[in-house]
């Protein structure tokens, strides 16, 4: 026992020790850095309160939980270790600073007055950009105070003294596989729709300047085809407008996109999940900053087209079974074809845009002819296939019908085509998962490119129609969106026979165009372009590139 406590003692001689020796050294020299100065506030706090011949005396743990006392000679001085903002203040003797940490409080005193002379903090603020909404406004929606209504409060039958009713069983359900539930969902009334804009005041009529542009005459100007440097370079040359190159045009994700073919502005079109159709005039005023956002369609408008022979006819076809078409001169949207449900995509099956061919969930394919009274089809074909995904018409030798199936793409002949199994002229191989979409080479047909759930995107020979179509080129790419994402597909440039554009998944998000080879000829990239432009589609005669994303804006590249 004596041991220890000599042990003990020796202890606190030590740092009496070194606390004597660390302040010799600080009031020797004032200039040390401020954690040695810390150091010798805290060896001060260590030093015991008394000695008793020169043995220190030392605090039991009760005398240790006493708060200290502070003398009235003793002021706040702000700790130099800590931001002003903090607060946080401790008390010490006047004139124990040491030189050192005066100093270096006048110097933080002096570069604060020098930032608020030259007013940095301003600055900063004014260099960061002004977030600007472009396109539709987000609706303010009526705050209504709501209470709680309770239901009647009843008795059971057991407390009722009431014997239970013994309900038979729910048969168990039967669901064939693979069968879609046809669910008859609330539609629009048949027959035409008024064009009114949602987001403009009630019975407004639509734009002069809508209509003069809808019912432009196309001037068809022969150029000759680039070559393939000379393309490039154009490509490189269309960039993102800085302003108004940006806007959103429907509520909702955009599953479908098109340009108005007229050439002396672009006007482009959108169709979202809801059934809505945003229309937008770039470099305009009308509606919300050039935006027109109407809804003939409750469900999403999957596919659009403008007619090729007759451009002030807008074609829109959506999952509840109804294809419309825009009249602006009339203002409404008349019924073409209607269905219980489950269009899923269209083309043009003649060169007048007069006969249409339609492909819908179930397998079915309709030929629609418009100069017929009515809203049904001319005849309605099943082929074997639990889906269409696409149906694309051939562009010069129109009777050929090309249908992207389950994992296959084949082309059938619209004249031999049966109401039950039609046997395809040629058929296209490869594929190993679900088809997102194929298209035929705008200008001759000669190529097919199509895009596959397996991240492939493959070109085809379809020069000459044979049974099995040969395989030039397969490009690996990333085409996996999810579920809340549309799907990417390869869309060609209606300029060109030998290149298209697609979305991509990589990171800095871009739009990429291929050449049929396989050779990436450019990317499409900004720092405004943060989303994934799932939709994408080219100008049919001036250098502009539309893109969509699941937020409902459409991005627009020009030169």
């Amino acid at each position: 026992m004596i041991q220890e406590n000599t042990h003990s003692c020796s202890d606190v001689a030590c740092k009496l020790s070194i606390c004597d020796s660390v302040c010799l050294i600080v009031s020797e020299e004032p200039n040390l850095p401020n954690a040695f100065v810390k150091l010798y506030y805290i060896l001060q706090e260590m030093k015991p309160a008394n000695t008793e011949n020169g043995v220190p005396v030392l605090h039991s743990a009760k005398e240790g939980c006493k708060p200290k006392k502070f003398t009235p000679d003793e002021v706040l001085v702000p700790n130099p270790s800590f931001k002003e903002n903090q607060g946080m203040k401790r008390k010490i003797q006047p004139g124990s600073l040491s030189i050192y940490e005066l100093e270096r409080l006048e110097n933080i005193r002096q570069n604060q007055v020098f930032l608020s002379s030259i007013k940095l903090l301003e600055a900063k603020q004014d260099l960061k950009p002004e977030k600007t909404h472009r396109g539709l406004k987000k609706q303010k929606l009526n705050k209504v105070a709501w209470t709680e209504i309770l239901p009647p409060r009843t008795k059971s039958l057991r407390i009722q003294k009431k014997e239970a009713e013994r309900l038979p069983l729910p048969p168990e359900p039967h669901r064939i596989y693979y069968e879609a539930e046809r669910i008859e969902r609330a539609r629009k009334p048949e027959g035409p729709i008024s064009m009114e804009p949602i987001n403009m005041e009630e019975d407004s009529s639509l734009p002069p300047e809508l209509l003069k542009l809808w019912t432009e005459d196309l001037i068809k100007e022969e150029k000759e085809e680039l070559g393939l440097g000379e393309y490039r370079s154009t490509l490189k040359s269309m960039e993102l407008s800085e302003i108004g190159g940006v806007v959103k045009v429907v509520k909702s994700r955009i599953c479908s996109v098109a340009f108005h073919p007229c050439s002396s502005r672009l006007l482009m079109a959108a169709g979202d999940k809801l059934g809505g159709v945003g229309l937008w005039n770039l470099d305009s005023d009308m509606g919300d900053e050039g935006v027109l956002l109407f809804e003939p369609h409750v469900r999403p408008v999957a596919c659009m087209a403008f007619s090729r022979s007759h451009p002030t006819d807008l074609l829109t076809l959506s999952y509840d079974g109804t294809l419309r078409s825009t009249d602006v001169e009339k203002a409404v949207f008349d019924e073409v074809y209607r269905i219980k449900d489950g269009l899923r995509t269209f083309d043009f099956l003649s060169h007048d845009c007069s006969t249409l061919v339609t492909g819908d969930w179930y397998g079915d394919v309709a030929i629609v002819d418009r100069r017929t009274p009515g809203t049904s089809h001319e005849s309605l074909h099943s082929l074997d296939t639990k889906t269409v995904r696409c149906v694309h018409v051939h562009p010069v030798q129109k009777q050929y019908i090309m249908v992207a199936e389950n994992s296959i793409v084949s082309i059938y002949d619209a004249r031999c085509l049966k109401a039950s199994w039609s046997e395809p002229v040629s058929q296209l191989y490869g594929h190993s998962k679900s088809i997102s979409s194929a298209y035929f080479s705008p200008g001759t047909g000669n190529r097919v490119v199509t895009t596959c759930l397996d991240n492939n995107i493959r070109i085809y020979d379809t020069s000459e129609l044979t049974s099995r179509a040969p395989l030039l080129t397969s490009i690996q790419h990333n085409l996996y969106t999810g579920r809340w994402l549309s799907k990417l597909q390869a869309m060609w440039d209606p300029k060109r026979d030998d290149c298209f554009v697609v979305g991509s998944m990589q990171q800095p998000r871009r739009v990429q165009v291929f050449h049929e080879s396989g050779q990436l000829q450019h990317s499409f990239q900004d720092p405004e372009m943060t989303t994934v432009l799932s939709v994408t589609a080219f100008h049919p005669t001036r250098n502009a590139l539309l893109g969509g994303n699941a937020s409902g804006r459409l991005y627009v590249f020009t030169d």
